[in-house]
């Protein structure tokens, strides 16, 4: 099985809270590995992108959640 659909599956099986508190710490790290990048270039850049589509496949569960869908 894929990264991804570990990925997802994992955050079906969380509770609201967790989401938040998931979300929050990944985009404290994105934050982080953007800086380092600025700094000298890291040695994967493309892990960058996938911690973004990370944070949105959490915002789009958490949106989910709010709407009832």
């Amino acid at each position: 099985m894929s990264k991804k659909a570990d990925f997802v599956k994992s955050i079906h099986g969380m509770n609201e809270s967790d989401l938040k508190a998931r979300l929050q710490e990944d985009q404290q790290r994105l934050k982080k590995l953007e800086f380092a990048h600025t700094i000298s270039p890291l040695e994967n850049p493309m892990s960058i992108r996938g911690l973004r589509k990370d944070i949105a496949r959490l915002k789009t569960e958490l949106k989910k959640r709010e709407t009832g869908i």
